[in-house]
């Protein structure tokens, strides 16, 4: 059996084919590229069931033309998934996050998990050995703190990441750098830290567009998987399936 699985984040569309648990395919794409791609997907592959999670405005959109071809999971707050739900206010939270709590209970069933998700936006999210999701936390992104530095200043300029510099940057560009990189990497060294005094056989898993040249920088332990959202996505919908 075959998974399409669609999801449409802040600023770019990834697309997964799985045949049960293989990865077969998978595709990075902008709007205008989506009809395309998802075109010669269903051409060349027998999807048996898809599922969509989006989080911007763009979901109706996507929705209606995945229709076209199958039935659709829309994911949504009210979306059976694979773990008990403890945070406080469910119906905000983001459907990004439940694909990924949901990776680590499919993944991690009996540990305490702590992903941090290196997109546009940083989310921290915890789920424990009990197969409990507690929350998390959320923070700007790499490429937001840079674009913040020259939307809110008068003399900075806008940069481009640059990861392998100094701590101590010897120009204005260089300590721009120093301070989004190394002041992320701190942000997310702290974080798993400070999680580990609650939780001592914390497992961490980094995803998302940044995770790779982030992991460079963070201290060993931390496992980057970059389709774990992906993954996690594909986990929900075999427990709907399976319902």
């Amino acid at each position: 059996m075959n998974y399409l699985i669609v999801d449409a984040g802040n600023s770019r569309i990834k697309i997964v084919v799985f045949k049960e648990q293989q990865l077969l395919q998978r595709e990075d794409c902008g709007q205008s590229d989506f009809l395309k791609i998802v075109s010669a997907i269903f051409s060349s592959h027998k999807i048996s069931k898809v599922i969509l999670s989006s989080v911007g405005s763009k979901t109706a959109t996507l929705y209606e033309f995945l229709t076209r071809f199958q039935e659709v999971v829309l994911l949504s707050t009210s979306t059976p998934v694979p773990f008990q739900n403890r945070y406080q206010s469910p119906a905000t939270l983001g459907v990004d996050r439940i694909a990924l709590v949901s990776a680590a209970a499919l993944q991690y069933p009996d540990k305490n998990v702590l992903v941090i998700d290196a997109g546009t936006c940083i989310t921290y999210d915890v789920k424990n050995a009990e197969n409990e999701y507690l929350g998390g936390a959320i923070s700007p992104g790499l490429k937001m703190r840079y674009k913040a530095l020259a939307s809110q200043t008068e003399n900075l300029p806008l940069l481009e990441p640059v990861f392998d510099r100094d701590l101590i940057g010897s120009d204005s560009d260089a300590s721009m750098h120093s301070g989004v990189v190394n002041g992320l990497v701190f942000e997310i060294e702290g974080f798993v830290a400070k999680t580990q005094e609650q939780f001592s056989d914390l497992t961490v898993v980094l995803t998302g567009g940044d995770a790779n040249y982030l992991s460079k920088r963070l201290k060993n332990g931390i496992f980057a998987q970059p389709n774990f959202l992906a993954e996690g996505l594909h986990a929900i919908l075999i427990h709907n399936t399976h319902k």
